[in-house]
């Protein structure tokens, strides 16, 4: 068996209260991941084309209020 099938094994014998903590576990640690590449993609430059077109819109008066 791969690593990947113990885990599925293992997640499928989980209680409804184990695997809904397992499930906010797994959620949260996606989330920060996310968070992590999004904040490497800033520091590298590679999000600046999203403020280059805010600026951009803002020049045509074509931004939206939210």
């Amino acid at each position: 068996m791969s690593k990947v099938e113990d885990i599925q094994a293992a997640v499928e014998s989980l209680s409804e209260d184990e695997y809904r903590r397992f499930q906010t576990w797994f959620s949260e640690r996606e989330w920060q991941k996310w968070d992590d590449q999004i904040q490497r993609d800033s520091e590298l430059g590679r999000l600046d084309f999203l403020i280059d077109e805010a600026v951009e819109e803002k020049a045509k008066s074509q931004l939206q209020n939210l």
